[in-house]
């Protein structure tokens, strides 16, 4: 079942913070649909985040709000890491079922549809637990960081894909990006909020501005064809001022303004 802008308006008794994040989780499946990783890491800054994690054959690893399960397959296949994802998609899990078995490891994943924020699993029983670029999941990076650490063995790492502001923006680039004041700190502040929640950094790998464009700008041309194919959706006027809104901030603000990393740490010691 999807949620249509007219939705928002005639239906007051649907919780209306849940019909939106059931709209944007639509636009991002629609978006989102050519991607197969579903951030700005580009393949070959995926592959060096996976040399650098040192892992070791027979892994497990465990990826809340995993998407397309491209981190998941790709380590399967390079490391032998048994690996259990987590998402509340089913149309980013089936994709991740069929990319496990392109790459033929799907007998090294098990890909669970449930939310991330409420997983539960055998506690401090993964040697890798990973977020990137989710950690709405625990209302921000630290809550996600706290969330994580109950699944997390005491030696083990967790990478978190977070944004940050390169510099200080201007207080209209909040609005337009979508983005709470306070929600993103500096790349320093953001290493300031690992060590508050008690982990320690270790490596970081960035996205660069091609990685930017090419998880950006190509969704445009996806949105695009989207609404010249499905002109009577319910949801087409809603899709259309999310890729005239998303297509304006990132020219504007975005560019300048919004880094993206993922950030490789471990819990510190007592």
């Amino acid at each position: 079942m999807s949620l249509s802008a007219t939705d928002l308006i005639v239906r007051p008794e649907i919780d209306r913070s849940a019909r939106l994040a059931r709209m944007l989780l639509r636009f991002h499946e629609i978006a989102e649909s050519n991607h197969r990783t579903l951030n700005p890491l580009t393949d070959e800054k995926l592959d060096l985040l996976g040399r650098i994690c040192r892992i070791a054959t027979g892994s497990r690893q465990l990826d809340l709000a995993c998407g397309k399960g491209e981190l998941l397959s790709r380590w399967a296949a390079d490391y032998g890491v048994q690996g259990v994802g987590v998402d509340i998609s089913k149309v980013f899990l089936e994709a991740a079922r069929a990319r496990a078995g392109e790459l033929g490891v799907a007998d090294q994943l098990n890909l669970v549809e449930a939310d991330a924020a409420t997983y539960e699993d055998i506690p401090e029983s993964f040697d890798i637990v990973s977020c990137i670029g989710a950690t709405w999941i625990g209302d921000g990076l630290e809550g996600t960081l706290s969330l994580m650490r109950r699944h997390l063995r005491p030696n083990g790492i967790a990478l978190v894909g977070e944004c940050y502001w390169m510099t200080p923006p201007p207080q209209e680039a909040y609005e337009a990006l979508g983005i709470a004041d306070g929600l993103f700190t500096s790349l320093a502040g953001t290493a300031d909020r690992f060590d508050n929640a008690g982990f320690e950094l270790l490596e970081m790998v960035l996205a660069d501005q091609d990685g930017w464009d090419r998880y950006v700008a190509s969704q445009w041309w996806t949105i695009s064809d989207w609404l010249r194919e499905n002109p009577d959706d319910a949801d087409a006027p809603a899709m259309r001022d999310f890729l005239t809104r998303a297509r304006r901030s990132h020219l504007e603000y975005g560019r300048q303004y919004l880094g993206w990393g993922v950030f490789v740490a471990r819990p510190q010691l007592p």
